[in-house]
């Protein structure tokens, strides 16, 4: 189903304060690797935000998502106090791990390896 445009507004929002609010606790960059967060979406009642967190150069992802779950109760409260006005209600945050980027490097690898194949096919 196609996102409202309040939906869209509403995303863009949480996107640009939980990245603020991200960058203040410190998670935007740890353990050597980066975390940013790469979308927001809004259910149509604007009740409940999927969280989708892009990790760069991160040992242990899924570690890190867990921790980031375990403090979600303190991200949502710092949230309220930036969108309070805006918002009626805060919506329940949930993480979920975007492996855009893995994907994007496997891809950009196979495409190296093919053409590498192919050049050496055309050599012989």
């Amino acid at each position: 189903m196609q996102e409202t445009k309040r939906q869209k507004q509403v995303g863009q929002l949480l996107q640009k304060e939980l990245s603020d609010i991200f960058q203040r606790m410190g998670y935007n960059v740890t353990e050597g690797g980066m975390i940013s967060i790469s979308a927001v979406r809004v259910t149509p009642d604007l009740l409940e935000a999927r969280v989708y967190l892009s990790m760069f150069q991160i040992k242990d992802a899924a570690d890190m998502l867990e921790r980031i779950k375990e403090r979600g109760w303190e991200i949502r409260k710092e949230l309220g106090l930036r969108v309070g006005k805006q918002l009626r209600r805060v919506p329940e945050l949930t993480f979920f791990l975007d492996d855009t980027l893995d994907y994007v490097f496997r891809m950009e690898e196979l495409f190296k390896k093919i053409r590498e194949d192919d050049a050496g096919k055309e050599n012989k």
